[in-house]
């Protein structure tokens, strides 16, 4: 045997085998009853351990290619290419070889773990259930009769959704806009899926901030963008960074929560905001605001979003009612000029035919509502005293083990270890102990950082979820 395995290549040396051995099968180097070489004869001939070819054949076997026989070896089936013989797909191979990339394992263990155990969720970032307005939906649907049309609607969203969507904006966050330049999604995350998949390609460059939300998407790496950081201070990223980006890497786009930012909690200060609107428009960069959370000031205090301030069109703005009313409600929204609202409706259209009118009947109800102000009302001061409840109760079982700024809004408090500690250790440990947090690795690159989201539980529970923090964190320490 000539052929080797690059071991340089991208590909598990295994696969590479088992991808060799499949293609002389199917042109006929094998045949059908056919013994293959023994694990050790071809591991020496391929210069590998024999567990690479026992992975290797037990990827053909799963295939349906070859039986594993106990004592006797490896052989090709007997009726691969015949009637009678059923190959079934290797559908682990097409599991991997997927373009569209799954979540950070830690994201998936995370969530397995808190669906499937009685866990203090304090990683999931969502609202609790009784944060959710249940009693007024329950109002809504009861005294409003449903008579929206049952068929396909208007591919950016109903009609009467977008002209209250337009009217919300502009009293709550001082946005003007017209109905034609909103498209409706099925959350925030919908929406940058959109923008990437159809106002970019593979090999732009784009830039995301550090710590950031969006580090922990795969879909930047599904559209085979490159995606460089912006680091985030006390007074958001700095545009200054941008210009740097763009000099070394040409970068194509700029992806920023400005306001109560995910993890850090952070505002943007309006100096920055200015300067990265000035810096936008010279360039001619797009900017990306996702905005989940402005309408969560814990005091009330209006913070312009970049949207408000843009006179140029530089900003395509997002923003949902994921974190302020229901993130089952599945409701966000897109605003942008009408040609890119136009292309993104068109992509959306071609995914799900438009979104369901009945979340869409009940948004445009409540958001009409005056249940919709008191609702807000209520959230922001119900958030406060989570956020305090979480704040004590660090303070009370770590003390000056950890560092935090008590964000003024939103819903995630991120929180510095002042010790080196592994994260997926810590975060086994919690979970052994009934709580599930989120390490900051999955966040950006800062070392020793955790995110709580104190917006996911009651103050009794944030208090006893802390406690089995400060008892996991001890126990690592102490071993």
């Amino acid at each position: 045997m000539n052929w080797k395995p690059d071991r340089k290549a991208n590909k598990a040396v295994y696969r590479q085998i088992a991808d060799y051995i499949e293609h002389g099968i199917a042109s006929g180097e094998y045949l059908p009853d056919s013994m293959l070489p023994s694990e050790r004869k071809l591991a020496i001939e391929l210069g590998v351990n024999r567990s690479t070819v026992v992975a290797a054949y037990e990827e053909l076997a799963a295939a349906g290619v070859v039986i594993r026989k106990k004592g006797s070896g490896t052989q090709v089936s007997s009726d691969i290419w015949g009637i009678a013989h059923k190959r079934i797909p290797n559908w682990g191979r097409y599991v991997e070889y997927g373009s569209f990339l799954p979540n950070l394992p830690l994201v998936q263990k995370i969530r397995n773990e808190t669906q499937e155990h009685d866990i203090i969720n304090l990683s999931s970032g969502e609202l609790s259930p009784e944060l959710f307005p249940a009693t007024e939906f329950q109002s809504i649907l009861a005294e409003m009769p449903f008579e929206a049309p049952l068929g396909y609607d208007h591919p950016q969203g109903n009609l009467e959704l977008r002209k209250t969507i337009t009217s919300h904006i502009k009293e709550t966050k001082q946005i003007d806009t017209e109905p034609l330049s909103i498209l409706i999604t099925s959350g925030a995350q919908q929406a940058l899926h959109l923008v990437i998949q159809c106002l970019l390609k593979p090999g732009d460059a784009v830039a995301i901030e550090d710590p950031s939300y969006c580090y922990s998407l795969p879909i930047f790496q599904s559209a085979g963008l490159k995606t460089f950081l912006l680091p985030v201070d006390d007074n958001g990223m700095n545009p200054e960074d941008i210009r740097s980006l763009h000099k070394k890497h040409r970068i194509k786009m700029v992806f920023t929560n400005p306001t109560y930012h995910n993890p850090t909690g952070t505002v943007m200060s309006l100096t920055r905001r200015k300067q990265l609107l000035e810096l936008s428009s010279e360039l001619g960069l797009p900017i990306i605001e996702d905005d989940p959370y402005s309408l969560t000031s814990f005091d009330g205090t209006f913070i312009p979003t970049l949207k408000s301030m843009d006179t140029n069109g530089t900003v395509l703005y997002i923003s949902s009612l994921s974190k302020i009313v229901a993130s089952g409600l599945r409701i966000g929204w897109i605003i942008g000029p009408k040609r890119v609202i136009e292309r993104l409706a068109d992509a959306k259209q071609q995914v799900d035919f438009g979104h369901s009118i009945f979340p869409q009947w009940i948004a445009h109800h409540f958001l009409q509502s005056s249940q919709f102000h008191q609702h807000i009302t209520s959230l922001q001061w119900e958030l406060k005293k989570r956020r305090d409840a979480i704040v004590a109760s660090l303070r009370y079982t770590l003390g000056n083990r950890v560092s935090y700024h008590a964000p003024k809004g939103g819903i995630h408090l991120w929180c510095r270890l002042n010790e080196d500690v592994t994260p997926t250790r810590l975060l086994e440990e919690s979970l052994t102990k009934g709580l599930a947090f989120l390490p900051g690795s999955v966040m950006g690159t800062q070392k020793n950082y955790v995110r709580f989201t104190f917006g996911r539980g009651e103050n009794s529970e944030i208090e006893k979820g802390i406690a089995r923090f400060a008892d996991a964190l001890h126990s690592i320490s102490e071993s």
